[in-house]
């Protein structure tokens, strides 16, 4: 038997434990997986690209497990009800190949590119930083407000979406979660006076949601939207002003806001940041760019931690994935039994 994690239970599980205790655990096993970055196995995400969208895989392992993530990523869906982004992922023993673990991985995405934000944002923002504005109200958007609040006590935020109804959907949502919300009537309007900016938007394009001259001296940009070839949100010359630090430079120069820059184009690894190996911030004056395109070890410590908290609950299923007949050289001997229950059905030939 496989245990399953699907989106009731994961939703049933935050529920029980409190979205903010959630938030805060999952970011523990993120920042723990970042500090044994050296220890994991690891690729660009295989990625099969239309005219609409992306469906790609993500693997990672660490010589004990080995997890991947099937996800999608389609901005057109909306338009016909529904989701962008979907999601579901595996754990599995590397030394017998048999899968343990099956679960959802829509919502958990969502929280993990959320907390591994925030986790980024502690090491590379200001220390005063206490306002954060936001570009984009879609899907993503409360996770990352609501991870900024629990793990950086952030809860002053100036908004702004094109979409109306995305604002009044992401003002609905946190009405009750303690922050204090600035709906701008631009995106210009939104970034006055933030500490931190996020950009979080959706459409399969080059655009420029953060232009050089909206970003003023100690801003920490938090670049999420930009994830596929073909998709960025910054302007290059911002770029140029400020340090750039990426979660794995491969994946990140094919997909990021750098695709945009020469391939020699000089980052720092989020992961050397966390482990002391390499400086973050330097200076209040400072710019620094979280150019986040998602990398398949957050997706494996997302699926640690729920398979680690699901134990003893009743927030998972037993399914029966795996054939497992007595003897393992009879596979046949699992199917033979039924053949021969019920006289097989003979269809009739049409005159």
């Amino acid at each position: 038997m496989v245990q399953y994690v699907g989106v009731q239970h994961v939703t049933n599980l935050i529920a029980a434990t409190g979205l903010p205790e959630f938030l805060v655990g999952l970011a523990g096993y993120v920042e723990e997986d970042f500090r044994r970055w050296e220890a994991f196995e690891k690729s660009p995400r295989i990625a099969s690209h239309s005219a609409h969208g992306v469906i790609e895989l993500m693997p990672a392992s660490d010589g004990s497990l080995y997890g991947f993530k099937y996800v999608n990523g389609h901005p057109r869906n909306t338009y016909s009800g529904l989701q962008t982004v979907t999601a579901f992922g595996v754990l599995s023993d590397v030394e017998t190949g048999y899968p343990q673990f099956l679960s959802e991985m829509t919502i958990t995405t969502a929280l993990r590119t959320a907390v591994t934000s925030a986790l980024a944002a502690r090491y590379l923002a200001r220390a005063d930083a206490k306002v954060m504005a936001m570009i984009g109200l879609g899907a993503q958007s409360e996770f990352q407000a609501l991870a900024f609040k629990a793990i950086l006590g952030i809860s002053r935020l100036r908004v702004f979406d094109i979409d109306p109804l995305a604002t009044e959907k992401f003002v609905a949502n946190l009405t009750d979660e303690g922050f204090e919300i600035v709906v701008a009537g631009t995106s210009q309007e939104a970034v006055l006076g933030a500490d931190i900016i996020t950009t979080v938007t959706a459409d399969k394009q080059k655009a420029i949601i953060l232009s050089d001259n909206m970003v003023g001296a100690g801003v920490h940009i938090n670049a999420v939207g930009g994830d596929c070839p073909g998709k960025t949100e910054l302007q290059r010359e911002l770029l140029l002003r400020a340090d750039v630090f990426v979660e794995y430079p491969e994946q990140t120069r094919i997909e990021g806001e750098i695709q945009q820059m020469p391939a020699d184009f000089p980052v720092t690894e989020l992961w050397e940041v966390m482990t002391g190996k390499k400086p973050g911030r330097t200076s209040e004056r400072q710019i620094t760019i979280f150019d986040s395109v998602g990398f398949a070890t957050e997706d494996f410590s997302a699926l640690r931690y729920l398979r680690d908290q699901v134990q003893g609950t009743d927030f998972y299923a037993d399914i029966d994935l795996l054939a497992e007949p007595r003897d393992p050289r009879d596979l046949f001997g699992l199917l033979r039994p039924r053949l021969h229950q019920h006289a097989p059905v003979r269809m009739k030939a049409r005159a």
